[in-house]
């Protein structure tokens, strides 16, 4: 249902000849990622580094990150730690800085602290950073660790 959403929305991206960013991990990530290889859209994936070497990703992100980095063209190495959320956020801020737009798959739940979506919303608002938000009728949240096969 979202791969088909983001194919539909990065078609035109890559016929502009765009690439698309994502940070490596299971679930969304990975949708975004095969959308985008059938699209036609350069795909380039942010993987975490401490002092320039890649970090070990937690088991349910492994073979998603390996998925991405095999649809990818790029591979973009970002000074974070994977295991804290706070980092994580900061990463995603990072990341938006150079982007021209945001899909967030988000279903308007408050920016509280708990949801890393809304926060990356609220961000890219007050950096005037344009955002698309999806949120396919009937889709209900999954947690940490459920996603994609």
């Amino acid at each position: 249902m979202l791969e088909e959403e983001f194919y539909w929305r990065l078609a035109e991206f890559a016929r502009v000849g765009k690439a698309g960013l994502v940070r490596a991990g299971q679930g969304l990530p990975v949708a975004f990622g095969r959308a985008a290889r059938a699209a036609g859209l350069k795909l380039v994936t942010a993987l975490p580094s401490r002092n320039g070497v890649p970090e070990v990703l937690e088991p349910y992100d492994r073979r998603a990150a390996g998925e991405l980095l095999l649809l990818s063209e790029q591979v973009r190495l970002l000074e974070y730690d994977p295991s804290d959320p706070g980092a994580c956020r900061g990463a995603d801020e990072n990341l938006l800085r150079s982007c021209a737009l945001l899909l967030a798959v988000w279903d308007g739940s408050p920016a509280d602290g708990r949801d890393a979506t809304a926060h990356l919303v609220a961000f890219a608002r007050g950096s005037g950073v344009d955002f698309e938000v999806l949120w396919p009728e009937g889709a209900d949240r999954m947690g940490r660790g459920e996603g994609m096969s």
